[in-house]
């Protein structure tokens, strides 16, 4: 079964829209693990606009599943996967001032930059995944630079998706027979939802694990968090 880390920076928007604590950002991540999910994802930025590194700190003392760290690898980045030590990070080619992820890695381009990164990461222990399209090419050199997993980052599959699934999910397919047959971990994330989840897992079954942030919170609006976490993981079993 494919699991689900629910990335709970938007609860971290709302919190920082008023300043204190309400919603309560560690509260609401134990309840997402007390709810059925299999981690908890989280994505701080430079200015902490969402999530700040003191929350990093207080998950990572307190998640009991998984916790996935999302970012650029500078120094700032990489010293806070070492204190919080989470079971995975997952490096995102983002510049500062970006909304939220719009690409994947070159790479082919960046190989001993991020090389430097995943033996660094991997001398404390912590599993590297590689945020990438669907570019056999990128998977490829991925593989050469001893990543664990790729991330495929779906914004584009989410967007053909509602013209024709069957074109949107053939380059994902063909990167992800890729990386499986390379022996790298293969995860996805970014814009996905309710809609469009189950053809993905039907269609790449050997996906090790989704993270989904933004809509199944907006979902949570209209079917509370554990009912929307619950509709989430079905979506994911392997039974109908």
């Amino acid at each position: 079964m494919t699991k689900l880390s629910v990335n709970v920076n938007k609860i971290a928007t709302i919190r920082n829209a008023r300043g204190g604590n309400n919603p309560d950002l560690l509260k609401v991540a134990m309840d997402c693990e007390r709810f059925g999910a299999e981690g908890i994802t989280v994505h701080p930025r430079p200015d902490e606009r969402h999530i700040r590194y003191g929350d990093v700190i207080a998950l990572s003392k307190n998640v009991k599943t998984e916790l996935n760290i999302e970012g650029y690898p500078d120094q700032r980045f990489i010293d806070l996967i070492k204190e919080a030590h989470p079971s995975q990070a997952t490096l995102v080619p983002d510049p500062p001032n970006v909304l939220t992820s719009n690409a994947g890695w070159d790479t082919i381009t960046n190989h001993d930059f991020l090389k430097k990164v995943i033996e660094d990461l991997h001398s404390v222990g912590v599993r590297v995944s590689l945020f990438i399209a669907p570019d056999v090419k990128m998977i490829a050199a991925a593989a050469d630079l001893n990543t664990d997993r790729v991330e495929l980052y779906t914004e584009a599959y989410a967007t053909e998706y509602l013209g024709s699934p069957e074109k949107a999910i053939a380059p994902y397919y063909v990167a992800a027979k890729k990386a499986h047959q390379l022996g790298l971990g293969i995860n996805a994330g970014h814009d996905l939802d309710l809609n469009n989840l189950r053809y993905l897992k039907d269609q790449i079954p050997f996906i090790k694990e989704v993270s989904i942030g933004h809509a199944l919170i907006c979902d949570a609006l209209y079917y509370g968090l554990e009912n929307t976490i619950q509709m989430y993981k079905r979506l994911l079993s392997d039974k109908e």
